[in-house]
């Protein structure tokens, strides 16, 4: 029932067969038990751990198997359902003996799929790296998949929802995965091809895009920014020459998350080159940003003025401070990590737009990551000192209370300074 991929004498796989049976559907993995010899095994003392494990393996294996499904709402299911696992485990061993088998059928949908089936493909790409790590496994992955990211980016007909997922995730498979830096340097360009399609033109006037196509140059200009990271200092200046002029008509966007975009990646460039920039004259730029940061427009909604007031506060001190950047301490088991500076804010930003809401379980456990952030070695706590060391929540809330409370004083006695004393 479970199939896996066979070599030939030519070293070659074989194509997987989608399931017999006309009916298969998602609602088969619920059934996954069936397979295990978990009844077994606890029956024989063994632990509950390792039964939930061999169930929870048991589960991905059907998911991999229904990503040859006949149906595209299966398929799509098992995609999401494997990204759901990387997301959330470290699954190096159980990946790493079946990476072919999920590269297959990664490339099959990318290629033979539509829409939501490409950007769950797309993604899952990413998380298989994530998993794999910077090495020769995810090496091969990568050449394998890096030609199809290409295609579909650059094929106007294609989905443009497919592209978007593309210029994401070939962004940070590069990131993990490139060998070559003249390939990444060849990447960048493949993005800039888009990006600068969203700039003003000379005469003032602005191109007319539609909100999906200006959300993937936005897609692109963040994976460009990505590349920025693990550029050297040659290349960098070469940017500053060709592109850092020009990436300020980038500002002037009807769209909210391509003018953040834009902001962020003239910060990182401020950052990574500020030898480079000392003497210029910037003064027409810090009063763009200046006016971003306050920006009061009615037309615009009150959600987006709040986030992009916030962001172009701390781009305006890149550019006018240069070394100024607002850190942030982010925390996960019993470590912090500080962001505190450009490159690593948008290093940051890119996993866990992948990951989610398990980014601090890969800061914890995922060796690949802890060494991007320069974490060592994962911290091993046994469940006993862990919980010894949490709070309770009757302490969580004496606490929030008290400084509620002090938080509350302040800002009265603050007020109060503020009140008419009196008329003249």
């Amino acid at each position: 029932y479970l199939r896996s991929f066979k070599r030939n004498k030519w070293g070659q796989y074989g194509a997987v067969q989608p399931f017999s049976d006309e009916d298969a559907s998602i609602e088969t993995l619920s059934h996954c038990s069936s397979f295990s010899d978990s009844t077994s095994v606890a029956e024989e003392g063994g632990d509950a751990e390792r039964v939930a494990e061999e169930e929870f393996h048991c589960k991905l294996k059907v998911y991999i198997d229904c990503t040859v499904d006949k149906s595209a709402k299966t398929r799509q299911g098992a995609l999401d359902g494997l990204k759901t696992a990387m997301a959330t485990k470290i699954l190096y061993e159980f990946i790493l003996e079946r990476r072919m088998t999920i590269t297959d059928s990664i490339e099959r949908c990318l290629k033979k799929g539509k829409g939501e089936e490409q950007r769950a493909a797309a993604s899952l790409a990413c998380l298989l790296c994530i998993q794999l790590g910077s090495g020769i496994e995810s090496e091969e992955v990568f050449k394998t998949l890096k030609p199809i990211f290409k295609a579909i980016l650059s094929d106007g007909t294609a989905s443009v929802q497919a592209r978007q997922a593309c210029a994401t995730s070939l962004g940070l498979c590069t990131l993990v995965a490139e060998d070559d830096i003249l390939d990444v340097y060849a990447t960048m360009e493949c993005f800039e091809s888009l990006f600068t399609r969203s700039y003003m033109r000379e005469d003032g006037s602005r191109p007319s895009l539609s909100p999906a196509t200006t959300q993937l140059h936005t897609n692109a200009l963040l994976s460009w920014a990505l590349m920025l990271t693990i550029c050297d200092s040659s290349h960098i200046t070469a940017i500053i020459h060709k592109h850092l002029a020009k990436l300020p008509r980038l500002l002037e966007s009807e769209d909210v998350n391509m003018r953040i975009a834009a902001g962020e990646t003239i910060a990182l460039l401020f950052e990574l080159a500020r030898d480079d920039l000392d003497g210029e004259d910037w003064e027409e730029l810090c009063a763009k940003l200046s006016a971003l940061a306050t920006d009061c427009n009615k037309h615009r909604t009150k959600n987006d003025k709040r986030k992009q007031r916030s962001v172009f506060r701390d781009v305006l001190k890149a550019v006018e401070v240069r070394r100024d950047f607002q850190t942030e301490t982010i925390r996960f088991g019993t470590e912090r990590m500080a962001i505190d500076s450009w490159l690593r804010k948008r290093t940051y930003d890119t996993f866990r737009e992948f990951v989610g809401s398990g980014m601090n379980y890969h800061l914890q456990a995922n060796e690949f990551i802890r060494d991007v952030f320069g974490l060592g070695p994962p911290v091993l706590i046994d469940s006993a000192t862990l919980k010894a060391m949490k709070t309770s929540r009757l302490e969580r809330h004496l606490y929030n209370a008290a400084a509620f409370k002090a938080r509350t004083k302040a800002r009265n006695k603050f007020r109060d300074k503020r009140v008419d004393v009196g008329e003249f």
